[in-house]
């Protein structure tokens, strides 16, 4: 009788996989999700929280495990250098979620940890930046790079929930694309796998989003990230109405200038340089006169990540000489 072998014995011989390089993960230990909002559903399933502080300038995607869950929710503003306006108490079963706006806001974390024992850490926009002990912490990793899904937890509880592992295959085909004819061609699947993205389970990290992630030079990504943002932060830092820190730098998201001018956005896309909206949810949460209002409509964040050389950082600035 033929003996039937299971599928999990690694099997021999058969055509050549996809072959990617092995190494190692930035945050090996922590714990591996399949989505940023998941993550936070994550805490908030094992801390029990009843209600959750959140900016009024954050992504929209921040509610769905809050109204998956059922938990009350009570929006917060910030002041102009995008810290909270703590006019209100947090209860002991009350968390204050905060967003490490563009990676820049580490130290704002830090010094909340030690106001606020319910402090949650959106790093979505902050892959580099650490977690702070005792700090329950979350990342978006498809924000940084070229992966479908995938998220890490940094949870201040043993406690853990059990899921299953997810699956990736068909959040895969804009990557591709983009490499075989350009990031244009693959922008429809790129929206396409962002629907699909709502309202997934918690899941653990896939295999293929794992496996890519092993495989990339962090070291390299995070200097890229640092000198094209010191790049063009030395030419624009007269023209920013936004005042930030920037010696202490760690690989962020995007370089954030804050312009009166309304055309900018439109210009550069002219130029083919894209320019995403943080965030169009604030719009409808807002009035136009809350500071968040016009942070979503005039704050341009410019592209400053691995891909890019100074050489693409110039011709950028090329562009922004005639608009500023």
């Amino acid at each position: 009788m033929q003996k039937e072998y299971s599928s999990k014995v690694k099997s021999i011989g058969g055509y050549l996989e996809l072959q990617l390089s092995k190494g190692q993960e930035f945050y090996p230990l922590l714990l591996k999700l399949n989505t940023g909002r998941n993550a936070l559903e994550y805490i908030l399933k094992v801390k029990g929280y009843t209600l959750v502080h959140l900016p009024y300038y954050t992504c929209e995607v921040i509610m769905e495990p809050i109204r998956k869950l059922g938990i009350q929710y009570q929006y917060y503003t910030i002041n102009d250098q995008m810290e909270p306006v703590v006019d209100f108490e947090v209860g002991p079963t009350e968390c204050l979620l905060y967003t490490n706006y563009f990676g820049l806001k580490q130290e704002t974390i830090r010094a909340l940890s030690t106001k606020f024992p319910n402090l949650i850490a959106d790093n979505s926009q902050a892959f580099f930046s650490e977690p702070i002990e005792n700090v329950d912490t979350f990342y978006s990793c498809r924000k940084f790079f070229g992966v479908p899904d995938g998220a890490y937890l940094s949870l201040n509880s043993e406690a853990r929930l059990k899921i299953e592992r997810d699956i990736s295959l068909n959040r895969f085909s804009h990557l591709i694309k983009s490499i075989e004819t350009g990031i244009e061609s693959g922008y429809e699947d790129y929206i396409k796998h962002n629907v699909e993205l709502s309202n997934l389970p918690i899941r653990k990290m896939s295999s293929l989003s794992k496996a890519l992630l092993s495989g990339i030079d962090y070291k390299d990504c995070k200097y890229r990230r640092n000198s094209n943002f010191m790049y063009l932060h030395d030419f624009l830092v007269n023209h920013n109405a936004y005042s930030f820190d920037a010696s202490t730098v760690n690989g962020p998201m995007v370089y954030p200038l804050l312009h009166a001018s309304p055309d900018i956005r439109a210009k550069l896309l002219e130029k083919r340089i894209y320019i995403a909206t943080y965030w169009p949810n604030v719009f409808e949460w807002t009035t136009k006169k809350m500071y968040e209002n016009y942070l979503a409509a005039h704050m341009i964040c410019l592209p400053i990540d691995h891909r890019y050389t100074h050489s693409d950082m110039k011709r950028l600035l090329n562009v922004l000489k005639h608009l500023l």
